[in-house]
Formats: C-alpha cells, sequence, structure tokens
C-alpha cells in the first residue's frame, strides 16, 4: 500500500510539472517531435538521499559530532548519579539490618528520592537531545533545501524526488553527490566570513 502511494504521487508530481511546460509553449500545441523534446526537458528529474547528505556533509557530520559531545557529557553525569545510587543500595544491603527501624527507613526514603531524581533527569536528558537533535536537523534541512532547489534550477530539473520510498532511480538521476559537493563549499564560505 505504502509503495503504491509513493508512485502514485511521483507520477503526479511528474505531469504537474510537465503539464505546466507544455502549456505554455506559444503559438498552440506542438509538433510531435517538438513534444518529446519538450517532454523530455521539462519531465527531467534528479534523485537525492537526504540522509546520505546529512552524514557526509561537513555540516551534517558537525551537528552529529555536537550532539555526541552533548550526549557523553550527560552520560557521563548520568553514570556519577548511578555509581551514587550503587553505593546507596550496597550500604542499605549491608548495613540495613544492623539499623535501627527508623534509620533504615530514612536510607530507603534517601534512596527511593535519589533513583526518582535519577530517573527524572535521564528524561529530561532524552528529552533535551530529542530537542537538539531536532533544532540541528531543522537547520541543517533549511540549508539543504535552499541549495537543492538552486541545484534544480541551474541543472534543468523539473523536480528532484527524496530517495525513500522511490522503488528505482537510475546512477544519472542521482545528485546526492553534487548536493554534497555544493553543500560543504558553502558551509566553508559561511565558516570564513
Amino acid at each position: 500500500m505504502k509503495l503504491r502511494y509513493h508512485a502514485a504521487v511521483a507520477a503526479t508530481s511528474v505531469i504537474a510539472a510537465v503539464g505546466p511546460v507544455l502549456a505554455q509553449t506559444p503559438g498552440g500545441p506542438p509538433a510531435a517531435g517538438a513534444a518529446v523534446s519538450m517532454t523530455a526537458a521539462a519531465s527531467r528529474i534528479g534523485v537525492v538521499d537526504v540522509q546520505k547528505v546529512l552524514a557526509r556533509s561537513a555540516a551534517g557530520v558537525s551537528a552529529r559530532d555536537q550532539l555526541e559531545r552533548e550526549k557523553a557529557s550527560m552520560q557521563k553525569e548520568m553514570d556519577t548519579k548511578r555509581q551514587e545510587l550503587d553505593k546507596l543500595r550496597d550500604e542499605l544491603e549491608k548495613k540495613g539490618p544492623l539499623l535501627t527501624v527508623d534509620a533504615r527507613r530514612d536510607k530507603q526514603d534517601a534512596y527511593e528520592r535519589k533513583r526518582r531524581d535519577a530517573a527524572r533527569l535521564a528524561d529530561d536528558y532524552q528529552k533535551e537531545l530529542e530537542k537538539k537533535e531536532q533544532t540541528l536537523l531543522t537547520r541543517v534541512l533549511q540549508d539543504l533545501s535552499g541549495i537543492i532547489e538552486r541545484v534544480a534550477r541551474e541543472r534543468g530539473y523539473a523536480m528532484i524526488i527524496e530517495r525513500r520510498g522511490l522503488l528505482y532511480a537510475s546512477a544519472e538521476a542521482d545528485v546526492t553527490e553534487e548536493i554534497i559537493r555544493v553543500y560543504d563549499q558553502e558551509s566553508a564560505t559561511k565558516g570564513k566570513k
């Protein structure tokens, strides 16, 4: 079902892209040979693998590295919390029988409180990482969108389709490497300013 949907969307997009070009032909309908060449020019379709661009472009790698550094910092703090919890638990197991009922209850309450705090902190960190990942991804995709549009215009593509969900695309239609190259050049230029 999903593949049929993507194929239908792609076919509709091709028709939508080619139709207006043919309709704008001055002097009425084109001759049979002219229609073929005009259709071929207007229906030039490129394919880009956005995941590959994100994985291999300098900006995508930089965003991923930034997230990994932040994740490592958060993980270090969570490891410290886990060690504290392990120490409290061991203390409860070893010294618990020797403590008074009130002292044991106080230690157990302290352990449970720290366990809940650690769980909340882990949840907060997870949400924070997801938010940062989304922010970085959005920024990269916005930059990428403009680059894809410009490359499409410069190279005469009627459209460029994302590779996911695509059943077939020839190697000549794949503009991913070109998009990565242009994106890296623009990122380097922005970095120098």
